[in-house]
This record gives C-alpha cells, sequence and structure tokens, in this order.
C-alpha cells in the first residue's frame, strides 16, 4: 500500500514536470520566433532604402540601376552604387595631401582629384577582390546574398578580367606621381589581397582593414613632398586606422548573428557587449594621435577646433549607438565620412593660418616680412 502510494505520488510530481518543462519550451520558443522576427524585419530594413540612407547613395543607387543591363552587375560588383567606401577610403589621402601643403595655401587639387579616381578604382578592385574570396560565404548572410558573383550575373573568369582592368587603371594613376610614391603604393597591395581572408583566422580583420584604408595618409603625403616625415604622419596613419577599426566594427555589428552561425570572425564578435568600451578606447587613442600630429607639424586652432568637433561626433556616436539593430549600425556607419570631411577642413584651413601666424609674429617684432 506504502509503495502504490509513493509511485502515485512520484507520476504525479512527473506529469507536473514535463508540464513545467513544456511551458518553458513554449516560451522559449515563441521568444526565440519573436527576436528571429525583429533581426530579420531589421535586416530587411538596412536592406532597403530608408529615411537614415545619404542622398548621395541614393542617387549613386539610382544611376547604377538606369545603367544599361549589361554592365550594371559589373557596377554593383566595385560598389558603385554603395561610394560610402569610397569617400573612406579617399579621406585619409586628403589629410595628407593637405599636411604636406605648403603653409598659406590651399592643398594641391590635381592631386585631390587624382587620388579620389584612384579610391573609387582601388576600392572597387578591393571590393571585386573580396567577393572573390567571399562568394560562397556571401550566399548564407542576408545583407550580401545577391551580391554579383553569388547570384551568378558575374563567372569568376569575368571578375578577374575586371579585376584586371581596375588594377590597371589603379596602376596607371599611380604612376602620376614620384618613384618614391610608386613604390609605396605598390607596397600596399598586399594588404587589399590578403584582407578578405582575415576574417577566416583572427577576430581583427578590422585592424587590417585599418592599416589598408589608411595607406592614403602615406601615400598623399609623399606625393607632395617626395618623402613622408614620420613625426607628421605616422600619428596621422595610427588615428586613421583607429577611426577604420570604431566604423567598421559598427558595420561589422549588423551581420554579427550570420557571421556567428557560419564561423566568421570579426571585432563586432569579439567585443560583442563590451563594444562601447573598447570603441571609446580607440576613439581616445584616435584623438590623442591627432593632437600629437598637429603639434608636430605646427598646426593652428582652426585645426584644433576641427579635432574637438570629431571627438564630440565620435563621442555622440558611441554614446546614442545600438548594436543590436541593424538599422543604427547603418546609420552611425554612414555618418562617419563627416569625420573625414571635418578633419579635412581642419587642416586646409590650420594650414591657411599658418602664414598668418608667421606673418603676425613678424609685424609684432617688426621685421621685413
Amino acid at each position: 500500500m506504502f509503495l502504490a502510494r509513493s509511485w502515485q505520488r512520484l507520476f504525479t510530481l512527473r506529469q507536473a514536470a514535463t508540464k513545467c518543462e513544456v511551458r518553458n519550451f513554449i516560451f522559449e520558443y515563441k521568444f526565440y520566433k519573436s527576436y528571429r522576427i525583429k533581426s530579420t524585419a531589421a535586416t530587411t530594413s538596412f536592406k532597403t532604402e530608408d529615411s537614415h540612407s545619404p542622398i548621395k547613395e541614393k542617387i549613386s543607387s539610382k544611376l547604377v540601376n538606369n545603367a544599361p543591363k549589361d554592365i550594371q552587375p559589373y557596377l554593383k560588383l566595385m560598389r558603385l552604387d554603395k561610394p560610402i567606401g569610397s569617400w573612406l577610403l579617399f579621406w585619409p589621402s586628403s589629410w595628407g595631401i593637405a599636411s604636406a601643403g605648403v603653409p598659406g595655401c590651399f592643398p594641391d587639387l590635381y592631386m585631390l582629384a587624382l587620388f579620389g579616381t584612384g579610391a573609387l578604382v582601388m576600392r572597387g578592385a578591393g571590393c571585386t577582390i573580396n567577393d572573390m574570396w567571399d562568394r560562397d560565404i556571401d550566399a548564407k548572410v542576408e545583407r550580401t546574398k545577391d551580391r554579383p558573383l553569388v547570384n551568378g550575373d558575374v563567372s569568376m573568369k569575368q571578375a578577374v578580367v575586371f579585376l584586371g582592368g581596375q588594377l590597371g587603371i589603379g596602376f596607371s594613376i599611380l604612376l602620376q606621381l614620384n618613384w618614391y610614391s610608386v613604390i609605396l603604393g605598390v607596397s600596399s597591395l598586399a594588404l587589399v589581397v590578403t584582407y578578405p581572408l582575415m576574417k577566416r583566422f583572427t577576430y581583427w580583420p578590422q585592424l587590417v582593414l585599418g592599416f589598408t584604408f589608411n595607406w592614403g595618409a602615406l601615400l598623399g603625403y609623399s606625393a607632395i613632398q617626395g618623402h613622408i616625415e614620420p613625426y607628421i604622419c605616422l600619428p596621422l596613419y595610427f588615428a586613421g586606422v583607429c577611426w577604420t577599426i570604431i566604423y567598421d566594427t559598427i558595420y561589422a555589428h549588423q551581420d554579427r548573428l550570420d557571421d556567428l552561425s557560419i564561423g566568421i570572425k570579426s571585432t563586432a564578435i569579439k567585443f560583442n557587449e563590451d563594444t562601447k568600451l573598447w570603441l571609446s578606447g580607440f576613439s581616445v587613442a584616435m584623438i590623442s594621435s591627432l593632437l600629437l600630429s598637429g603639434a608636430l607639424s605646427s598646426q593652428t586652432w582652426p585645426y584644433y577646433t576641427s579635432v574637438g568637433l570629431v571627438a564630440s561626433h565620435l563621442a555622440n556616436q558611441l554614446y546614442t549607438l545600438n548594436i543590436n539593430s541593424p538599422s543604427d549600425c547603418s546609420k552611425k556607419f554612414f555618418s562617419n565620412t563627416w569625420i573625414g570631411f571635418i578633419l579635412f577642413s581642419g587642416i586646409v584651413l590650420g594650414n591657411l593660418f599658418k602664414n598668418k601666424t608667421v606673418e603676425t609674429k613678424l609685424t609684432q617684432k617688426k621685421l621685413p616680412l
């Protein structure tokens, strides 16, 4: 009798436990389903041209979509419909060109135009190389599954020929510079080719991208001066590397779930919930390097004002960043082109005031100019 009651009690407890497990499973499933729906909706909102997409991105996209059908896939392969990458590649070059300018004068407009064209072409070449390496990975990521090499609009053979044409144009632009700069430019090609592979081996592909994207800070300076001044160029280059880690980590958070599922590495995955803390550290390093470069190059108050504006932009960007919202990450990423423009403007204006400062000092001392 006692055994019968014991077995009955155990059976009742087991039923209760089973019901509890079922309720927990149903709750977890509903939570997961809700989370995936929100995540998918956020990703879909990123793919559309929503309100946060800059006007120039929308214009570029329309121009590409209105181009002849035969060349549209190639324009998309080089991301001509998304010019933000070309701007982010160009700005460090403009910093170098402006820093090397003669005090009291505007930077060399021909060199700015030449480097602008080079940034457009070489960014396109870099995207082509990236898509060639990553075509299998891109097919598994929501944001990249419609790229030309994934959907079959461009074959691998066609991509290789197209890449050769882009590199040829890029090299012809490089040959317009002095030989010191030609050698310096060619030496960056190893970074351009190997960067897309880094996400397979290290959680720091953004660091390698920083080395690649900011090479122009060195190249732009040497194009004007025929050499680099380490005390000016290296702090400027390091600041650019930190900046790239900041904006590309934010960019990588859009794909964090997909990257985790297929085993791709990034600083977004490494930093995870500590992203704001890490990026705050890189922001401090960036601003410190800019201040050092300015001090060693005898910059004037407009430059330091621009550095202050950059610091304010970074602080606001990180304070309001929502790493779990692909839409917000995209918006913050796009806003970084303003950082490049603000700093370029500060270097130019600061350089113009250098000569005026010298003239003022000479006038005060009553010395002949």
